[in-house]
């Protein structure tokens, strides 16, 4: 049975179904003085985004029901210290089966249930006992069949004690088919649940004693084997895994368990209503990597839900829903990275050769013959431009897409919707594209070539693996050659007139991540980096340069700072060893996420880089990004690093604990005097001083690896025998390889 908060309009509810195309949903609803809250108004007043765990054995979530109600966005964001959380859902499955919850509440009002069928699934619900009888005496019974009577739902409620009276209790099936029960409450209320598709199996037969010991057990159980940060970045990997997990729903054709964009990126339907998923293409990408951090299941289930909306010719869109898509573009093809990073990590070839396949054909359809030319290679020069199958555009059922120039929706494909960069661009009507050899996309088409070859290599396709290496080398060398301006040290757009375009944005470091540029190259591009009039300071990175003409807009990508440009330029400092700069990139963005998250309890879309500020969606997938960036801070796994342990910009005293990568359970600690690792609960290593570790393999007799270091450091082994063996290394890069 597949059980969660799979609705994105349902937060404060849950969905249970044991198959595809087919279950039950039921959701709450809170009223106070004549005001209502229900569906996305819940997601306004949210308190605490608290654990969930993946496989559904735990959540928790909260409501400040002290907060003006149906203000959408306009809801005031208020500090959540000292401030009480009016409503808590906590649940737990019980079983295979079914599930146990609980709601706790602070305010005096009503508090709605209602029981229903989400998505195009059908059936009907009723009462279990006769209306005459009292509900009061052994709280509120419903069944609900699906249409084709093969599956039953037992849902049951009761409040704490029982001591309502006889008529304040409202159950009813109204005019739409669904059932809802109304208790009125007052502060310290308890109503208890249970759901079952098993048997009938009701809340006080449970028994409230045993529903609080199941939740608090299934809580401490969740507590004690999920990845953690602990010390100075305390909420470090509980601001990420609470925030994906909280957001997944389900492709109910299917049973596809996924990630949106967030629970308000649900398109509607061309004919009115809202589409029963939507899928964005990089946006999920990078969810796999967040959910890695906890969950590789629900990891490889994302990225699946995303290569399958692939289209006949090979495109993966940029976005697409059950009943409509964009076939006419796609967006920043970072698919082959995150999967091979994922493979990595996991060691799952089968996920290897499943998405091999995809991705193949998505690199093949940017470099599709078209015309004269190819599909984004307009000016068949070898590199690539943004733009828009204009052939194959159809009836959008998003508003604004159906008035957008064929320029913005080549933008769109960028991924970064207006940055001032596109500005220096027309749209090239014969080509589909606009006229601009863009930074972006090259240095992100290579570094799919790079990964693409070394999967092909994993999976035993020499023959394509070369090719996509000779593709990475050709690509790198265009680069190099035709967008580079060597007067101020930075990859820059072209035209096709042969003029290079004078706007900086935070993906023109891009070519870092794919390891275009030469170790000279990449040294004077970090002069641009670290200008504070240009990049540099307090919040980074900038999408566009702070001294663009159009930088104090700060509306969406022009200025504003964004998760994907932030990870993508750290994995690219990091490729080329910046290891001090990329660990000061990775902890400003993490004081900028966690001040967000610790304060507010929000997960933002993106933040004002003169100011800070969060802005766009309160709840976006990708915004624990910056956070995923402090984690790779203690430990991660790249193709070129391999598993890469330690920073040279360590946060004051924190520790990750409970972390899997390649086989094992790591627990990494970081400070100022040094680096302390523990693997599958014994002792490995500790150092005296600050340093890096890279291609880090662990052998039965010998730990091995690169290391990197400003200043001596000595390194000490814990042997099998509990001894300790140390060495001392000194600055710079050198070998090591210690027995055991």
């Amino acid at each position: 049975m597949l059980v969660g908060a799979y609705d994105p309009t349902a937060w404060a509810g849950l969905v249970l179904s044991d198959r595809p195309g087919r279950g039950f949903g039921f959701e709450f609803a809170v009223e106070r003085d004549g005001e209502r809250a229900e569906g996305y108004d819940l997601l306004h007043v949210v308190h605490e985004v608290g654990p969930c765990a993946p496989d559904a054995s735990y959540a928790r979530v909260s409501f400040d029901t002290y907060l003006p109600f149906g203000k959408g966005h306009d809801t005031p964001t208020i500090a959540k210290s000292g401030r009480v959380a009016g409503l808590t859902l906590e649940w737990s499955r019980n079983g295979q089966d079914s599930v146990v919850g609980r709601l706790a509440v602070s305010f005096d009002g009503v508090v709605e249930l209602r029981g229903y069928f989400p998505w195009d699934w059908s059936g009907a619900w009723k009462r279990d006992r006769p209306a005459d009888q009292a509900d009061s005496e052994s709280g509120v019974h419903l069944t609900a069949t699906t249409t084709d009577g093969e599956s039953i739902l037992h849902l049951a409620l009761h409040r704490d004690g029982d001591q309502v009276e006889r008529d304040a209790i409202e159950t009813r099936v109204d005019s739409d088919g669904n059932a809802v029960v109304v208790f009125p409450v007052t502060t310290g209320d308890q109503i208890y649940f249970t759901a079952s598709l098993r048997s009938s199996c009701t809340a006080r037969a449970i028994g409230d004693e045993s529903i609080v010991h199941r939740l608090c057990q299934a809580e401490l159980d969740y507590e004690q084997k999920r990845v953690k940060v602990l010390g100075h970045w305390d909420e470090l990997a509980s601001s990420i895994t609470n925030s994906l997990h909280w957001m997944q729903s389900i492709k109910p054709e299917s049973g596809r368990r996924y990630i949106p964009a967030g629970r308000r990126w649900i398109f509607p339907k061309a004919n009115g209503g809202r589409d029963h998923w939507t899928t964005f293409c990089w946006d999920s990408f990078f969810n796999a990597l967040e959910l890695n951090i906890e969950s590789s299941e629900l990891a490889r289930e994302t990225l699946l839900a995303v290569l399958e909306t692939q289209y006949e010719n090979g495109n993966i869109p940029n976005w697409r829903g059950r009943f409509a898509g964009t076939p006419d573009r796609s967006q920043p093809p970072v698919g082959s990275f995150v999967v091979l990073k994922h493979y990595l990590r996991t060691g799952d070839i089968s996920l290897l050769e499943e998405a091999f396949p995809h991705l193949d054909r998505w690199s093949a359809w940017w470099r599709e013959p078209k015309g004269n030319a190819l599909r984004r290679d307009g000016n068949h020069n070898g590199l690539f431009e943004w733009g828009c199958d204009i052939e194959l555009l159809g009836e959008s059922p998003a508003s604004w897409e159906n008035e957008a120039t064929h320029h913005q929706m080549a933008a769109w494909e960028s991924g970064q919707d207006d940055l001032p960069n596109w500005d220096e661009a027309d749209w090239i009507d014969d080509a589909e594209t606009l006229d601009l050899d863009c930074v972006d996309l090259n240095a992100l088409m290579a570094l799919d070539y790079e990964c693409l070859a070394r999967i092909a290599d994993s999976i035993g396709l020499t023959e394509q693996a070369s090719d996509y290496s000779a593709r990475y080398r050709e690509i790198s060398v265009k680069v190099n050659e035709l967008l580079w301006n060597d007067d101020i040290g930075m990859y820059v757009d072209r035209r096709w007139d042969g003029s290079l375009s004078p706007r900086l944005a935070a993906s023109n470091f891009y070519p870092l991540v794919a390891g275009i540029p030469s170790s000279d190259r990449a040294e004077r591009m970090l002069e641009t980096l670290l200008d504070e009039s240009k990049f540099w300071g307090l919040y980074v990175l900038p999408s566009a340069s702070r001294d663009d003409p159009l930088y104090e807009q700060q509306q969406y990508w022009r200025g504003t700072i964004w998760p994907p440009p932030n990870y993508l330029v750290y994995q690219g400092l990091r490729r080329y060893g910046l290891d001090e700069i990329a660990g000061e990139l990775a902890a400003r963005s993490v004081d900028l996420f966690l001040k967000s998250w610790r304060d507010y309890q929000l997960c933002r879309e993106n933040y004002d880089s003169r100011t800070g500020e969060g802005g766009g969606h309160a709840y976006q997938s990708w915004g624990p990004l910056f956070a995923v960036m402090g984690i790779e801070e203690f430990i991660d796994v790249t193709p070129w690093d391999g598993l890469r342990i330690g920073t040279l910009a360590p946060p004051p005293d924190s520790t990750l604990k409970n972390i899997s990568l390649c086989n094992h359970i790591w627990s990494v600690s970081l400070s100022a005097e040094g680096l302390r690792i523990t693997v599958d609960g014994e002792a490995m290593l500790q150092t005296q001083g600050v340093v890096v570790l890279r291609h880090v393999e662990l052998q039965e007799e010998s730990l091995a690896a690169n290391t990197l270091a400003l200043e001596p450091v000595t390194l000490a082994v814990t042997r099998k025998n509990g001894t300790s063996k140390e060495i001392t290394v000194p600055p710079g890069e050198h070998e090591v390889t210690i027995s055991r």
